[in-house]
């Protein structure tokens, strides 16, 4: 592959391209990327940015860690990819047999696929599938919350917030599910039983329709960065469990220690009958998620009416993939990650406090590694995003919320640079 002069590369990428969450052509800069390694993207321009944002949460080691890049090329001299469907082959075996150790114990059971979207619309048809093969196939539906999001497809779209998600226009084509008004009380506030009240009312009323409950446990991601006390998902569990109602949670963005647990679900602690996960699985390498269930679920399947779970993606379970995300997880139980991720969590309440006094300013939270600053008004990221850049940091703001989650193996300096451009950019908004 032959490099293009700057301006030919940015000149294809706008009109052929077609970036995430964008129009055509895109609307704002766009930043070319030469290289990136450990916490910094190296820019075709030059520029030397700390990435803040972990590529969207994924990268929890960075990037060109040595030892994934060693994983991949030894793997990649034995197969880069065989299909799944009567095969089988030692990466994703043992990368089971890992996920199976590290999760709550009834869940016994791995599914692997593409994306957190799909990790998702498996688990809501692993769900769907289940009643079926009991005898209740009315149970169709879901209860979720308000303000959570669970991808871009359409299962998962169906259970993202209707009104104010960023699904909102695919109303009339999406599936009617139920939801729940979201968590209000805080992480650290105490706890208030009215708080649960909706999310009771709609399962005592629709719990002959509802196949599951499916949510984000503690952190509700992309709707909103906001953080809710860990009660919830106590009652919400012992509401399950009351009306035969299974439970579905999605840990895509919150597994393996973003919160300052390994899956927030230990915050409650519970178990879910149905486990979603991506992102940080491969360390951000490769695209890879997976769905884990209980045996007291996946044992109705073979005496089932079809007799298989009816689902099998092309690429599921790829070599190449599992084996960069067990080394990945041998590289997180490599180290004492619990207490870098509560350096991170110290460090950031530290240095956006400030941004409480700052006008703007609605509210700042942090959770693990996770900071967020809420302001009043929506961010113009054609203007906010090149304002970040010449702090020498990549964020990547969206609507009200500035925020950032970055690598775990990020110093102190790095995270330092990342919250003072937080603090001189929303200073600087009115």
């Amino acid at each position: 592959m032959h490099p293009l002069p700057l301006e030919q590369l940015l000149a294809l990428d706008r009109r052929h391209v077609w970036h995430p969450y964008a129009a055509l052509p895109a609307q704002g800069p766009i930043f070319p990327v030469r290289s990136a390694r450990g916490v910094y993207l190296e820019l075709e321009t030059g520029e030397r940015l700390v990435d803040g944002m972990a590529s969207w949460w994924a990268c929890i080691h960075g990037y060109n860690h040595p030892r994934l890049n060693q994983a991949a090329h030894a793997q990649i001299d034995r197969m880069s990819h065989v299909m799944f469907g009567g095969l089988t082959h030692q990466p994703a075996v043992q990368l089971a047999q890992r996920l199976v150790a590290w999760t709550p114990e009834p869940l016994q059971h791995v599914f692997f696929c593409d994306s957190g979207s799909v990790a998702v619309e498996v688990a809501m048809k692993l769900a769907i599938q289940y009643w079926y093969n009991r005898g209740r196939p009315q149970r169709q539906h879901f209860l979720t919350l308000r303000r959570g999001y669970h991808g871009d497809t359409f299962a998962a779209m169906a259970v993202c917030d209707p009104v104010n998600g960023m699904h909102h226009l695919f109303r009339q084509s999406l599936v009617s599910q139920y939801f729940a008004e979201a968590p209000r009380v805080g992480f650290d506030q105490p706890w208030q039983e009215e708080d649960i009240d909706s999310f009771a009312r709609l399962l005592d009323q629709y719990q002959g329709e509802i196949a599951a409950a499916i949510f984000e446990p503690i952190v509700q991601g992309a709707g909103g960065m906001r953080f809710y006390h860990p009660e919830y998902l106590r009652r919400v569990r012992q509401l399950c469990d009351h009306y035969d109602t299974l439970l579905i949670l999605d840990e895509i963005a919150t597994g393996f220690g973003r919160t300052g647990k390994l899956f927030a679900c230990e915050y409650g602690p519970v178990c879910p009958d149905i486990l979603c996960l991506g992102k940080a699985l491969s360390g951000g390498f490769m695209s890879l998620a997976a769905t884990l269930t209980t045996g007291e679920i996946s044992q109705t399947f073979a005496q089932g009416e079809a007799g298989v779970f009816m689902h099998g993606p092309t690429f599921m379970a790829n070599p190449l993939a599992c084996a960069v995300a067990l080394e990945n997880l041998n590289l997180l139980a490599s180290y004492d990650w619990a207490e870098r991720v509560a350096a991170i969590a110290q460090q950031l309440e530290a240095e956006l406090a400030p941004c409480r006094d700052l006008p703007a300013v609605k509210a700042v939270r942090v959770l693990g590694a996770i900071g967020v600053v809420e302001l009043h008004q929506p961010v113009d990221m054609a203007v906010v995003q090149p304002q970040f850049v010449a702090q020498g940091v990549w964020l990547r703001p969206f609507g009200r919320l500035i925020y950032t989650m970055p690598p775990y193996i990020i110093e102190p300096p790095q995270l330092q640079q990342i919250t003072a451009a937080i603090a001189t950019v929303v200073a600087g908004l009115t």
